[in-house]
């Protein structure tokens, strides 16, 4: 599956990612409408679901609200490339099951619009515009395991539910 990118600087903090004003709303449905609003306005527009966010280093700092992967999550964006998140950035998008990859590199090289193909489990991204390919670490297993199930909650959820059925 190939994904569109789009392309973000460096230091796009949770306020550019999900303004402040929509705090109220908890939902990823509500949120994701205002995603990157006050960057690009017309950004919910433009975007399709399986799109790829491109950011520069420390991707995600400010406050350490979890609306702002939700919000990007709900928006169907597929993952999240950077050379750096913000740390509870990170920790907020593996909680809700929203791929982070970081990649110094791919950062770097990939350009708006470019296409993207990743392989999570290998650590590689492909620009099947460019015919370049980029690297990053995978997840550890249980990390891997926490996005594949949608969550933390959702792994949870499900292990307790392998642990009701087999008593």
């Amino acid at each position: 599956m190939s994904h569109r990118v789009w392309k973000f600087g460096d230091d796009i903090n949770t306020d550019q990612i999900i303004p402040g004003r929509y705090l109220s709303a908890s939902r990823a449905q509500e949120l994701a409408p205002h995603l990157m609003e006050d960057v690009d306005a017309d950004f919910m527009q433009k975007v399709k679901p399986g799109d790829v966010i491109v950011g520069g280093k420390n991707f995600g700092c400010g406050s350490s609200r979890e609306h702002a992967p939700l919000a990007i999550k709900g928006a169907g964006i597929a993952c999240v490339i950077a050379p750096s998140f913000a740390r509870i950035f990170y920790r907020n998008a593996i909680n809700i099951g929203l791929p982070i990859f970081e990649s110094p590199e791919a950062a770097r090289k990939i350009s708006q619009g470019d296409l993207l193909a990743i392989e999570p489990d290998k650590g590689i991204i492909k620009n099947e515009t460019t015919g370049e390919e980029y690297s990053f670490q995978p997840f550890p297993q249980q990390m891997q395991e926490i996005i594949d199930a949608g969550g933390l909650i959702n792994f949870v959820k499900a292990k307790m539910d392998r642990r009701t059925q087999s008593a």
